[in-house]
């Protein structure tokens, strides 16, 4: 029983962990325009909606720079600049920026 379950689980699972696209750090250099304008400066804080410190996203985990453009994009983080992006990238340019800020900026 435990065997069947754990072979139905893996069968569902492995499908979605063969769609993640690989990031490509180089092919992100034509996509990070976007980010720079508020990540790229240091101490940065913006004004929009309202005054708070834009977080640093260089040398942040791959898996935690796509989590967070994901909940962006689907609206589970509410930060309207943001939300904008994120709702403009593919899974691939996602998985690209996080490999970029993940390894180049350390």
């Amino acid at each position: 029983m435990k065997t069947t379950l754990a072979i139905v689980l893996f069968a569902l699972a492995a499908p979605a962990l063969a769609q993640a696209p690989v990031g490509n750090a180089e092919a992100a250099k034509s996509k990070i325009s976007m980010c720079v304008g508020c990540h790229g400066i240091p101490q940065y804080k913006t004004a929009y909606p309202h005054v708070y410190h834009v977080p640093k996203i260089t040398g942040q985990q791959p898996v935690y720079i796509v989590n967070a453009l994901q909940a962006y994009k689907s609206g589970a983080r509410s930060h309207p600049s943001m939300r904008g992006i994120a709702g403009s990238l593919s899974e691939q340019d996602m998985a690209d920026l996080a490999a970029y800020y993940s390894s180049e900026h350390k």
